[in-house]
């Protein structure tokens, strides 16, 4: 089978990537080594913004904050092409303390996207109290939702998707990859794209140059409500309880740098039960759904690499977003997609170039 672009990953990044070049008439194939959709994509809880934005550089906040905004037209496009509902939702986020009150106001005041009040906890969560900081614009999606409905329309517009599929080698003559050895054999295409998240830098062997992405792991917990206990998301330091409209409430997450260790302990399965009971008290009465941990792409400072590979003209990467591919996704197809066809960018895109470190 030909292809114009062979797509080395399937989660978020790898199937927006796809999505948008197969928007553009392009012959797409994905690769993926598990299943799609079911790495750090699917396991995040899907809040559309940095948790506390003023405290990430720009190069992070810019690139959420454009991701961010075209969510709601992105979600509603596939809700209506493939019937699949990733529920989108303008929750907006509490914040509770401790928090740096001045640092967010001139933040806030900086940022035209974002405003952020300062609130009583009590009249929007009654089991706190005190000052809070209450941010409106702070949306949700629901990942594993998301995901399905990327998949279906990507599959509707063409593209092929191949799954358990490990890329073994990348073979390069005269400064251009010519093929890709896999477990299922030799794949071939005119440009390549890897979006492999947590697992590009070992893709990438010794053409990732420089390249620092890493695998951070990430535990969850998730619970049922008849009627969800809160009407928004609640963060408190690095601790968020995000509710769906349907009664699910998840609570996160780690920070764990302990390899392509995707297993979960009961020791953080407690930690984070316990310190969520001091805002819900509920939950102490709640049993548990289910529990699981994903492997984040770590890159120093939460900023991504997103561009042309600097030795290999038709060898592009889309990975590296950390905590934020899921909001990050949409502005990062639609950046490298920009990159590809020489379309003028919407903003300086070199930071996300600089990972290469070539």
């Amino acid at each position: 089978m030909n292809s114009d672009f062979l797509i080395i990953g399937g989660g978020v990044a790898g199937l927006s990537t796809a999505q948008r070049l197969l928007q553009q008439g392009a012959l797409v194939t994905i690769l993926e080594r598990g299943e799609i959709g079911q790495e750090a994509s699917w396991a995040g809880g899907g809040i559309l913004s940095p948790l506390c934005p003023w405290n990430y550089p720009d190069e992070v906040t810019r690139l959420t904050t454009r991701g961010a905004g075209l969510f709601s037209a992105w979600a509603e496009k596939l809700h209506t092409a493939t019937g699949i509902n990733p529920e989108y939702k303008q929750s907006g986020m509490l914040v509770l303390p401790p928090f740096d009150a001045q640092t967010a106001a001139h933040w806030s005041a900086a940022h035209n996207a974002y405003s952020v009040h300062q609130v009583h906890a009590t009249d929007y969560n009654p089991h706190t109290q005190g000052d809070a900081l209450y941010l409106p614009e702070v949306a949700q999606i629901r990942n594993p939702r998301l995901l399905r409905a990327l998949r279906q329309h990507v599959e509707s517009l063409g593209g092929h998707i191949t799954e358990h599929c490990a890329v073994s080698n990348i073979v390069v003559e005269n400064g251009r990859v010519q093929t890709l050895i896999t477990s299922n054999g030799k794949f071939n295409a005119q440009d390549y794209i890897v979006t492999a998240g947590a697992w590009s830098k070992e893709v990438l062997g010794r053409h990732a140059l420089r390249l620092d992405i890493k695998p951070i792991r990430g535990q969850m917990l998730l619970f049922k409500f008849d009627v969800s206990p809160l009407r928004n998301i609640v963060l408190q330091e690095d601790l968020y309880l995000i509710p769906r409209r349907d009664g699910h409430l998840l609570i996160g997450s780690t920070l764990e740098d302990v390899g392509f260790d995707q297993r979960t302990t009961s020791e953080v399965r407690d930690m984070l039960w316990q310190r969520a009971q001091k805002i819900l008290p509920s939950l102490r009465d709640m049993p548990l759904v289910q529990h699981w941990a994903g492997l984040r792409p770590a890159s120093p400072h939460n900023i991504p690499t997103i561009g042309r590979h600097p030795q290999l003209d038709n060898l592009y990467l889309n990975s590296g977003h950390f905590r934020y591919g899921v909001t990050m996704a949409p502005a990062s197809a639609e950046i490298l997609l920009n990159e590809i066809t020489g379309r003028q960018q919407p903003f300086d895109v070199t930071p996300y170039q600089a990972g290469w470190g070539a």
